[in-house]
């Protein structure tokens, strides 16, 4: 492939340094050169538009792109479920999104066709389905349905939701089962969550022995488990059993930080499904969703505050469920006003890319790294407004493709 040089536009490459004035080379792929273009060389110029690496979403469900009431209920056939598990997926490369983590929803199937290019979307890794105690949070049948129907919720290759353990030896079973599936890292729930209604906020479930079965589990394939918590003592217990994530953290105190501080443990914050579930209704979710997920972004903006001054590492992830992904970005724009636009895009990019274990190869607009970038219409870090909008985002490069806009 010919070197390309990206000109003419400001970069904020990810490290949270201020932005400059430099042109990019990219080339089979990847970025190769940082500075000036050579004369003749040949250039896209962007026109006084800002550069930021790929964002990131480290929390993402494509797996729920259909009203979520229709799909629990078996109401759609597969055909519209996959088509807006693709449309969702378009709708991220579209926001600027070149890598997400599904963090529960979609089995192997939509990570490869998605790979093999034959679904626009962005880079994918998944941990299949979420695994789940008996009853707990992750399962979403009504309560006279009998439990091992939930499976057949499932459709292989495109639709995994949950699966539920009882004990032990059944998440051992079930985890393997979700890594010969194609899962490249595990989630657990060890708390209650707000979508469901078979379990609370503070409730605390699996053992501090069963999450180390899971632990142990993604250690042996050199990965390993996330968890959707949002009590001190569902987190502690997790941390303890060695998890390297936390999703969401809504109460997270000071002795909890300190903990994962002291153990390495990331936090993602997930602030715009919680807007999003204002308007429970609309996504065909039970109207008491709305009482749930009442005071839950205050408590998550003040645990937000606390994680920061405990010096965690701080992802960003959006969580959207139902058929409205397409403001992605939303995520950054709310984190801007709780932090900084700067902090959000540190969040989204470099930081997020850490989490994944992606370090080293995206996140940042840095020689060595892949070429995914998003060239801004507007600055973003002068308006977070920006990154909110997908008419935003006027060139998009996966890999150092251009999958969204045109060059002149």
């Amino acid at each position: 492939m010919t070197a390309t040089w990206l000109v003419g536009g400001t970069v904020a490459d990810g490290s949270g340094a201020d932005p400059t004035a430099v042109d990019v080379c990219v080339e089979d792929g990847m970025i190769t050169a940082i500075g000036r273009a050579p004369s003749g060389a040949a250039v896209v110029d962007l026109g006084g538009m800002v550069l930021t690496p790929g964002l990131i979403d480290a929390h993402v469900h494509l797996g729920l792109s259909s009203p979520v009431g229709a799909q629990f209920g078996f109401q759609l056939s597969a055909a519209e479920l996959a088509a807006d598990i693709f449309a969702a997926a378009g709708h991220a490369l579209d926001a600027g999104f070149t890598t997400v983590r599904d963090t529960g929803g979609i089995d192997g199937g939509v990570v490869g066709v998605i790979a093999k290019g034959k679904v626009r979307g962005p880079r994918v890794l998944s941990c299949g389905p979420v695994q789940c105690q008996t009853g707990g949070h992750g399962y979403y049948g009504a309560a006279w349905e009998p439990t091992g129907l939930w499976e057949a919720h499932h459709i292989p290759g495109l639709c995994a939701l949950s699966l539920m353990s009882g004990n032990a030896d059944e998440l051992r079973r079930n985890v393997r089962e979700s890594f010969r599936r194609g899962a490249s890292f595990l989630k657990l729930c060890v708390t209650g969550g707000v979508v469901g209604g078979h379990d609370r906020l503070d409730d605390t479930q699996f053992t501090h022995e069963e999450i180390a079965v899971a632990v142990q589990e993604a250690q042996a394939r050199g990965t390993y488990v996330t968890v959707h918590a949002h009590n001190n003592a569902g987190i502690r217990n997790a941390v303890r059993a060695g998890v390297r994530c936390v999703e969401h953290g809504t109460d997270i105190d000071e002795p909890t930080a300190r903990l994962m501080r002291e153990h390495d443990v990331a936090l993602v914050p997930t602030f715009a499904v919680v807007e999003q579930l204002m308007d429970a209704e609309s996504m065909g979710l039970d109207p008491a969703t709305r009482d749930r997920v009442a005071g839950v972004r205050q408590r998550m903006a003040t645990a937000l505050e606390t994680s920061r001054a405990a010096g965690l590492r701080i992802g960003l992830g959006s969580d959207l469920i139902g058929p409205n992904q397409q403001r992605r970005g939303q995520e950054l724009r709310l984190r801007a006003e709780l932090e900084s636009p700067m902090r959000a895009l540190v969040s989204a990019t470099s930081v997020n890319a850490d989490i994944l274990g992606l370090g080293g190869t995206v996140g940042m607009v840095r020689v060595g790294m892949r070429a995914d970038m998003v060239a801004w219409r507007q600055d973003p870090l002068h308006d977070p407004n920006v990154f909110a909008d997908p008419d935003m985002a006027a060139l998009v490069f996966k890999g150092g493709h251009i999958m969204k806009g045109q060059t002149r």
